[in-house]
């Protein structure tokens, strides 16, 4: 089983916007307004009868759909994750980061040059609708306008967004070409629909009209790792930090290091920035990466007090939120860990805490509540894809454990071309996996903790494959290690590496 669910934070592809000549009417800005209070999504009347599987995804698409237009009328306010992934996330996605809300998934954490810092930080999006109403042709209010449709959809899940955001930062650099505010915001764009080629492209382009962009720095160290490109993202966040010393670097910062195994220079480096952040938000979002981080080492008390600050800078953050959940079920606290992700999918339904939530529900013996939360997973998936979200390394670990085998095969293996990070790795190998490709398998396992990295589902994952190719001292070994670095990393997964260890113990 899969964790879905790394810190990270969580995508149709577009050429790079030409310049052209300014609009004599431009387009007004995107006005969608929510549904009233008596807007609720259609129930499981709407299904056809007997049509099994199909009708629970049918049904989760139109209540993720009527959801989703429901968030089109928030506010963006502050300073709004970046990433999650992640990523991402895988995330997305989400994930991923493929952990927390506002993640790429399988990506660096999710930092925070705020979306519409550049247009001041209380403005949110129906306040730059109105200014792009009575200034048309302002062009930062459009780039503005743009960064808060891609930051918002990172915080809430909703992909929809991201085509008028492509139109507003399309619409600034129509009335100024070249302008690096637009340019980073089609980096963070490209970012979010896992286009990182796209979003290194328009991080340099951005850097060369401005070097000290904070949002390009962070965009190029964000897509460098995404591409795997370790040592690149490690001098990138060395310029970054030399430039722009601050909160949203040091996270990208800590997190490169610790994806080369230096895990103590990322922590150190978390409590600086924890110590230079003033702002709730950047409080909440930096101690929760610092939780994240003492989860990944298995000091679930130290995870669970900076869950707790963060959560008392801001108890509405999802990742804290999250990462808590995680937490709880890694300590036996599966009801605390269960109300945790049920708040967390509410507002934002990706495929990490969809993923973890669903197997908790599996282990407390509620099939019926774990299956919709998988068929919400298939949802998230269609909407991201008509968003223009490229959410194969999402789809690949959820499937593997959840749905279609060769379906996450194909998908794995298509993002494992687009690039090869730790987390694509770990992902073509579970597929690999199973799908009975053992021997194939290994290789990918080995490399996804290659790097020093430290992940509790890398390391069942390649357990369980070692096991499956005769290698039954290394199994036993990941194995344990997996379990004492985060039991709670996957319910089922847990379940699964503690009867694999009985079983290999009995046999020796």
């Amino acid at each position: 089983m899969s964790s879905h669910g790394n810190d990270n934070g969580n995508e149709a592809r577009s050429g790079p916007p030409g310049p052209g000549p300014a609009a004599t009417t431009p387009p007004p800005p995107d006005a969608d307004t929510a549904p009233g209070a008596g807007d609720t999504p259609p129930g499981d009347r709407d299904a056809p009868p007997g049509a099994g599987r199909d009708a629970a995804r049918i049904v989760a698409v139109r209540r993720f759909a009527a959801a989703a237009r429901r968030w089109r009328g928030l506010r963006v306010t502050g300073c709004a994750v970046l990433l999650a992934v992640a990523l991402s996330a895988g995330a997305v996605a989400v994930g991923g980061a493929r952990e927390g809300a506002g993640a790429v998934p399988g990506g660096a954490p999710a930092g925070r040059p705020g979306a519409v810092r550049d247009a001041g930080p209380d403005v949110g999006i129906p306040a730059l609708e109105a200014r792009l109403r009575a200034q048309p042709r302002d062009f930062e209010g459009w780039a503005a306008l743009g960064l808060a449709h891609v930051e918002l959809a990172r915080t809430d899940g909703d992909p929809s967004r991201y085509p008028r955001a492509e139109r507003a930062l399309k619409r600034s650099l129509e009335l100024k070409p070249g302008n690096d505010r637009a340019l980073s915001g089609r980096a963070a764009l490209a970012a979010a629909r896992h286009d990182f080629a796209k979003a290194l492209a328009y991080a340099d382009r951005a850097l060369a009209a401005n070097p000290y962009n904070e949002r390009a720095l962070c965009s190029r160290v964000d897509a460098l790792v995404e591409l795997g490109r370790y040592d690149d993202a490690a001098r990138a966040a060395d310029t970054a930090d030399t430039r722009r010393p601050g909160v949203p670097v040091f996270t990208r910062y800590a997190y490169v290091r610790e994806l080369r195994g230096e895990t103590d220079t990322a922590r150190k480096v978390l409590e600086r920035a924890l110590a230079a952040a003033s702002a709730p938000a950047d409080v909440a979002y930096v101690a929760t990466q610092l939780g994240h981080l003492a989860r990944r080492q298995g000091d679930r008390p130290a995870a669970l007090r900076h869950y707790a600050r963060a959560l008392a800078a801001d108890d509405t953050y999802l990742p804290a939120l999250e990462g808590r959940a995680r937490t709880r079920a890694a300590s036996g606290d599966r009801d605390g860990a269960v109300g945790d992700l049920e708040r967390v999918v509410a507002r934002a339904p990706l495929p990490g805490p969809l993923v973890a939530l669903g197997e908790l529900y599996e282990v407390r013996g509620e099939p019926a509540k774990a299956r919709e939360q998988y068929a919400l997973v298939d949802a998230w998936t269609a909407l991201a894809r008509a968003g223009g979200v490229e959410a194969g390394l999402d789809t690949a670990l959820a499937a593997a454990d959840h749905g279609d085998r060769k379906a996450a095969l194909r998908a794995a293996r298509a993002e494992w071309d687009r690039r090869r990070t730790v987390h694509t790795a770990d992902a073509v190998a579970w597929a690999l996996h199973v799908n009975g490709l053992d021997r194939e398998a290994l290789p990918y396992a080995r490399r996804a903790v290659a790097t020093g990295y430290r992940d509790a589902a890398f390391l069942y994952h390649l357990g369980v494959i070692e096991r499956a190719v005769g290698r039954h001292g290394d199994a036993r070994r990941h194995l344990s290690a997996a379990l004492r670095l985060d039991p709670g990393f996957s319910p089922l997964g847990a379940r699964e590496a503690r009867r694999a260890l009985k079983e290999l113990e009995a046999a020796r």
